[in-house]
């Protein structure tokens, strides 16, 4: 199973923080949670990872996984005990058409989640917590927005009950950072999109990226794309979010909510012309509907802070993360 690779600094610094390092990774069957599981193992962690539904994409003995409910208290308490660092990979997640029909399947089992798992976590005496927030945090700016600007208006109308799901466990992060006795860091990362290999590529759940590679692979004619491709997003391969993830859990020691990105924007047209011309459909139609469901228009974010707070910069090229996305869906799927 191929290991994510960072660049050499990071490695090398890395290597040093996890070494022996007792690890729980939530949602060890997911997306971000199998990629960090590859990466933390390559750095010499001892990784624990709780899955609930689907078992772990990953076949390795050295790590232990346990099946958890992370709604029950009592679950949370299991997992979290004998631990060092938890990262907070677990959620229930969709694409456009479920957050357009069904909003609130975002909101009560993330909150009940995230609340019991903190609780747990500072009870069993964790040193660190790694919360996993999002860019829907955000007011619908066009900019590329700074961290700070979280809070300068509500979110974008779509993303409201997502937004505020993850801007409470933001403001929970902040009280066991800074507001009680004994304080738990609590450190929160803000992603771009991300993309890469252990991707969901269900219809119904998957985002945007792994549906148009599905989409292409297939060889669908036409490829149907929701919206008029202009929506512009940030978009990171998911080896360098993993590793702006982990340089923030080693040097962010104080409440600091930090963007992980590419700070570039890229309409959805380009990218799936890229993916087109990677995988070699020659003369591919596309229809771009309009009357599908959408997001917002413009999201970028400012990595600024990244950079300086943690030496952090994306290095995997747009091209090159899809082109190794589609060879790993293509041999996978």
């Amino acid at each position: 199973m191929k290991i994510p690779k960072l660049n050499k600094n990071s490695h090398a610094t890395l290597a040093r923080f996890c070494k022996g390092k007792k690890v729980l990774v939530t949602g060890g069957s997911g997306f971000v949670g199998t990629n960090l599981i590859l990466k933390l193992k390559d750095l010499d962690a001892k990784i624990t990872a709780t899955y609930h539904r689907h078992k772990s994409q990953i076949k390795d003995p050295s790590i232990k996984f346990i099946q958890a409910d992370l709604t029950k208290a009592k679950d949370c308490e299991k997992v979290v005990r004998g631990q060092q660092y938890v990262f907070m990979c677990a959620a229930n997640t969709s694409g456009a058409e479920i957050i357009e029909k069904t909003p609130l399947v975002h909101v009560t089992p993330n909150v009940v989640m995230n609340t019991l798992m903190m609780e747990a976590a500072y009870k069993a005496n964790v040193k660190k917590f790694l919360f996993l927030s999002s860019n829907t945090v955000y007011p619908p700016f066009s900019h590329p927005v700074k961290e700070a600007e979280a809070w300068n208006g509500e979110p974008f109308e779509k993303y409201f009950p997502v937004a505020w799901m993850k801007r409470f466990g933001e403001k929970l992060g902040e009280i066991y950072t800074t507001k009680i006795k004994n304080p738990m860091t609590v450190v929160v990362v803000r992603p771009a999109n991300m993309y890469g290999p252990y991707d969901d590529f269900n219809w119904e759940t998957s985002h945007v990226i792994p549906a148009l590679i599905r989409k292409v692979v297939e060889r669908h004619n036409p490829i149907e794309v929701w919206g008029d491709g202009k929506e512009i997003k940030d978009i990171i391969y998911v080896e360098d979010f993993i590793e702006g993830m982990l340089l923030a859990m080693e040097k962010i020691n104080k409440f600091t909510p930090i963007n992980i990105g590419t700070s570039k924007g890229i309409s959805i047209k380009n990218i799936l012309d890229q993916i087109i011309e990677i995988d070699k459909y020659h003369n591919a139609k596309v229809k771009y509907d309009k009357s599908k469901p959408t997001m917002i228009k413009k999201r970028i974010l400012n990595v600024a802070l990244a950079e300086r707070l943690l030496g952090f910069t994306a290095n995997t090229s747009l091209d090159k993360g899809l082109e190794k996305t589609i060879s790993w869906y293509r041999k996978n799927k």
